[in-house]
């Protein structure tokens, strides 16, 4: 009797309930996917001829090689922005740095489709910048769509995630390295390539692995400006949503090649990383230097070009919700307050409220489950919390249409009908959001030592009241950083709302691209000045509670 009690405690009943949500959440919709993607639905037998179609037709698997040839371009040249954005701004005194770290961070909190809009008003076809050139220069720019513009868009929007990881990864650099390489006669250079890189290389592995999942799961920027440059998740959207009857079937194994192609690029970067992984002791830290001359010149040019082209796209929103215009559609010059008139006011519009009520809910779920995943995985090892640990990374794996799909094959009959409903897309955001939390909280707890808590459980303390009173609160600064995350990410999640939602539930990110898609650019605006607010206020509540000014996962 006293061997049941011991074995039946409150943490394996806790993930015995967490590994039962991830199983109906996760691992039930995705088996679906797979299921309706191998069925015929008039024979009931197994059938390939959905993926014969994919791989036959060249408009289809096109889309994928369009998906590939984005998301690596768009990495690499984010990663080519990144890790020297991060490497000046550690290592030379720029002037405003602090404000411009919070500039770029800020760049990163907005959906990559608002950018996507906001080049279209720059560099659209009747664009003010394509405009200015065209009468100036006597060209017929067309406008930037296609590959170079998806491209343009992910890049800048992009990049910040590499910048903050590989920044933090920067501040256990060891400077003595450095010094003693120069002594040998390295170049600057020379000990960047050599030295610098090979280190941080595990942390930009894994950045660039997030950047990889986020450009290749978009899918707002390629339907705004991909014009005939179809992507992948576009497709499975028009092939789910928009046939007449819906062709569930070929949407499914579209999904299913879609998960294929993450899931391999998922081990790859983890086998790449696990080959190259350096610990790191900043005995000597870098310490910003006063740079002169040409150096000082090229470097602060380089950080203030960058940052400036990446909040561009928030300055052009914040900008045109000001405009005078003829309902939304043309501005006609001078300012006003028409946009958020029309949006916010002049009718029955609760798509604000749906956004913060969801969002805050979900993250109310991330931080519960969050921690309590990252405790069981870290403290309470054994087989079931390994499994769950590897389940909470399938969501953020898995791209957000393809999730979206996966939950109304589940829930969209009976034993469970959640389609059509709030919980439907308040679970799909937190499930799908979590990593980051857990992620932070695994590395916040990974910093305490069990010693402490030890110590607690022998002065008579219980296991739980040690983890709620002791653990909890050192794990807290690391729980928030990835809980900013998650927020952030929920309020401008588009590729599942698109797909989950209804005109009762609907949010932000849903009315923006909407109101886009219309032409109603004034609207648009309103809706996305908006969003980068609350992104921004969210930014600076989190800096006011740790009393840092940056965020490290």
């Amino acid at each position: 009797m006293e061997r049941k009690n011991k074995t039946l405690t409150l943490w394996n009943v806790l993930s015995f309930w967490i590994f039962a949500f991830f199983a109906l959440f996760v691992l039930y919709p995705l088996v679906l996917v797979l299921y309706k993607s191998i069925m015929d639905p008039a024979s009931g037998s197994i059938t390939l001829e959905y993926f014969t179609r994919f791989f036959t037709k060249r408009f289809y698997w096109e889309t994928m090689v369009h998906s590939m040839e984005v998301t690596v371009v768009s990495t690499l040249f984010a990663a080519m922005l990144g890790l020297p954005m991060a490497y000046l701004m550690r290592s030379i005194k720029i002037r405003g740095s602090s404000f411009l770290n919070i500039l770029i961070v800020i760049s990163y909190l907005s959906p990559p489709f608002i950018g996507a809009y906001a080049w279209i008003q720059l560099l659209g076809r009747s664009g003010v910048v394509t405009n200015f050139f065209n009468e100036l220069l006597h060209t017929t720019f067309d406008g930037v769509y296609g590959f170079a513009g998806i491209v343009l868009v992910f890049t800048l929007q992009s990049f910040p995630l590499i910048y903050i990881f590989v920044s933090g990864a920067l501040k256990n650099f060891d400077n003595s390295l450095n010094e003693a390489a120069e002594s040998l006669g390295c170049s600057r250079f020379d000990r960047m390539r050599r030295i610098l890189v090979p280190l941080v290389l595990p942390t930009l592995l894994a950045s660039s692995m997030l950047v990889f999942m986020r450009v290749f799961a978009d899918f707002g920027t390629p339907m705004l400006i991909g014009e005939g440059f179809k992507t992948m998740p576009v497709l499975v959207y028009t092939s789910f949503m928009g046939e007449v009857g819906g062709d569930d079937g070929f949407a499914a194994a579209i999904c299913v090649i879609m998960i294929v192609l993450t899931v391999m690029m998922f081990f790859a970067q983890r086998y790449l990383a696990n080959r190259n992984t350096y610990t790191m002791t900043a005995l000597k830290p870098i310490i910003q230097e006063k740079a002169t001359g040409l150096r000082n010149f090229l470097a602060h040019g380089i950080v203030y070009l960058v940052t400036g082209l990446a909040v561009l796209p928030q300055a052009v929103v914040i900008y045109t919700s000001f405009l005078a215009s003829n309902g939304g559609q043309v501005f006609t010059g001078g300012y006003a307050l028409q946009s958020y008139e029309a949006t916010l006011f002049a009718k029955d519009n609760t798509v604000i409220w749906n956004t913060y009520y969801l969002g805050i809910v979900a993250i109310a779920i991330v931080l519960v489950l969050g921690v309590l995943i990252a405790y069981l995985s870290v403290r309470k090892k054994n087989v079931i919390n390994n499994i769950l640990d590897t389940l909470t990374m399938f969501p953020f794996i898995v791209p957000g249409s393809v999730l979206g799909i996966s939950f109304l094959f589940a829930f969209n009959s009976p034993p469970i009908v959640l389609s059509g409903t709030a919980l439907i897309m308040i679970i799909a955001f937190a499930i799908r959001r979590m990593p980051y939390t857990v992620r932070s909280s695994v590395t916040a707890l990974g910093q305490i030592s069990p010693s402490i808590e030890e110590a607690a459980i022998s002065l008579g303390a219980s296991d739980f009241t040690t983890f709620r009173k002791i653990t909890l609160p050192m794990m807290m600064p690391g729980v928030l950083a990835g809980a900013i995350m998650s927020w952030v990410t929920i309020i401008s999640e588009l590729s599942s709302s698109i797909i989950l939602y209804t005109t009762a539930n609907q949010t932000l990110t849903v009315s923006i691209y909407t109101e886009v898609i219309r032409g109603n650019y004034g609207n648009a605006s309103a809706y996305a000045t908006i969003l980068t607010l609350t992104s921004i206020i969210s930014l600076l509540i989190f800096f006011k509670l740790t009393g840092r000014r940056d965020i490290s996962i």
